[in-house]
């Protein structure tokens, strides 16, 4: 079943995995990141962002979807990771490929997470976006999100890479 009102987005499915791996990691880590504008590769070392186990567990969480973005060749470019807390949406990995930023698919994946949003009856998406982070803050609040005051550290773990300077979340949040 696809609700979505934009084609090209769906909900991805296990088999998905392996090009999410490397979308994610591709956007977020490494040379390849820096192509885009959203890399955190000067705030944090290291290739890897997300691993396929991690991503099997939020995949097959209760309340969790990814939804997937394929350009006409099918090929994954685009992904956000969207999980039901209450009656609010939590909005973590949003990805492009680094290629593809600025194109305008990161204006339809947030359109698509708001419509989910609404089908799960929720009343606003909230994320966090590490603080330092002030082109992407401000793409946010371009798009409706507004900074709620909290702030949650980030803790650096054995997984996505090494932190090269203290590190901080800011909790944005959109009522619909």
């Amino acid at each position: 079943m696809n609700y979505f009102t934009i084609p090209e987005i769906c909900i991805a499915t296990e088999a998905d995995i392996p090009a999410l791996t490397a979308l994610m990691n591709s956007a977020y880590r490494g040379e390849a990141s820096t192509k885009g504008w959203t890399t955190e590769a000067s705030l944090i070392a290291g290739e890897t962002r997300t691993d396929e186990n991690s991503l099997t567990e939020i995949i097959r969480r209760p309340g969790s979807v990814i939804l997937k973005y394929t350009n006409e060749k099918n090929r994954l470019i685009g992904c956000v990771n969207l999980q039901k807390h209450g009656n609010r949406l939590y909005l973590g990995m949003f990805s492009v490929s680094p290629e593809q930023q600025g194109g305008g698919i990161g204006k339809k994946i947030l359109l698509a997470a708001e419509q989910h949003a609404v089908n799960e009856n929720c009343r606003s998406i909230y994320m966090q976006v590490i603080s330092e982070r002030k082109e992407l803050i401000d793409w946010y609040l371009r798009h409706g999100y507004k900074d709620t005051g909290e702030r949650k550290p980030f803790i650096e773990d054995e997984l996505s890479g090494k932190h090269l300077q203290p590190l901080e979340f800011m909790v944005l949040e959109k009522f619909l």
